[in-house]
């Protein structure tokens, strides 16, 4: 089983944990086999794990009480999926994390980010997050629907391969047809 938190090991390593204080707490570590739908972290509950995926695709997704859904984001092989504001004010989750495809991931307890020899990799995971948010804030607000089309054909291209229209119109802002058009228009 060692064997499968290498890469959770590799992941904080590379943000400046000593591997060996990662391995020392990999007793912590769970790993999890999921399918599509398997819910992770339900809307109003307490965050205490964040999730290491080794396979599939998650997202956090907000159900209102009106049936309409939000997707706030897709996670993606290799990603430690968990919900930021929830983690640092250590308030109830306003999203659920769900597995969309059959997936594989390792949990991790948030608390370990607390450690001393964890704060270089806290300090990491903010600061990603931070120009993550601002970048996705920017693409939102500042560009057309077209324009957010292409940033994901530039930039993240496996989400248009692993993503159905629907995932994709959603993140974007925009109706699935609306997204429709927007491809043939582009293809033509």
């Amino acid at each position: 089983m060692l064997g499968k938190f290498t890469k959770v090991t590799d992941y904080f390593s590379d943000m400046g944990v000593p591997p060996q204080a990662v391995k020392s707490l990999s007793t912590q570590f769970r790993l999890f086999s999921l399918n599509p739908s398997d819910i992770l972290l339900t809307q109003g509950s307490q965050q205490d794990y964040g999730y290491f995926i080794m396979s599939g695709i998650l997202r956090a997704c907000h159900y209102g009480e009106n049936g309409l859904e939000r997707c706030k984001e897709f996670y993606f092989n290799g990603e430690l999926c968990f919900l930021y504001s929830s983690w640092l004010k250590g308030m109830s989750a306003q999203y659920q994390i769900e597995a969309i495809t059959a997936a594989e991931v390792i949990r991790v307890p948030l608390n370990l980010l607390a450690l001393p020899s964890f704060l270089q990799a806290k300090v990491t995971l903010l600061q990603q997050q931070l120009i993550f948010k601002e970048q996705k804030e920017a693409l939102l607000l500042l560009h057309t629907p077209e324009q957010r089309y292409r940033h994901l054909l530039q930039y993240w291209p496996h989400w248009l391969t692993k993503l159905n229209n629907i995932q994709i119109a959603s993140y974007i802002g925009i109706s699935p047809v609306s997204l429709s058009r927007l491809k043939a228009r582009i293809k033509s």
